[in-house]
């Protein structure tokens, strides 16, 4: 069973920084991919990064320049390193894995598995 935990939320004022971890058990590294999600109140869920299973990255518009997505296979865990925090990347921020075949897009109807989700907030 795939299991997927996330953790480094939190508050931080626009301009800084946050990492998310994602600690993922359950299912063979590499064959599968990973990505990052948010969902704030008033918007659906929104794609932010995803690293495919060749190691590839993709990342939503909005993020790119200040989001790096990585992964050590080592571990099992997933990051996101947040920098250049904007109020509107104020969300709820989920983990989410697939099964190879259903990689290669960062939409979240691609992902099956999801860990509970960890809060992040910025302040003007």
């Amino acid at each position: 069973q795939v299991q997927l935990m996330e953790s480094g939320g939190g508050s931080v004022q626009a301009g800084g920084s946050l990492r998310l971890s994602c600690a993922a058990s359950g299912y063979t590294y590499g064959r599968a991919c990973m990505g990052w999600f948010r969902r704030d109140p008033g918007k659906g869920r929104e794609g932010v990064a995803m690293i495919d299973t060749d190691g590839s990255t993709r990342y939503a518009d909005s993020v790119k320049g200040r989001f790096t997505i990585s992964e050590d296979n080592a571990k099992n865990t997933l990051y996101l390193q947040m920098n250049s925090l904007k109020p509107e990347d104020t969300a709820m921020y989920y983990c989410a894995a697939a099964p190879a075949p259903r990689c290669g897009f960062l939409l979240a109807i691609r992902f099956p598995y999801w860990g509970q989700g960890t809060q992040v907030t910025v302040s003007s």
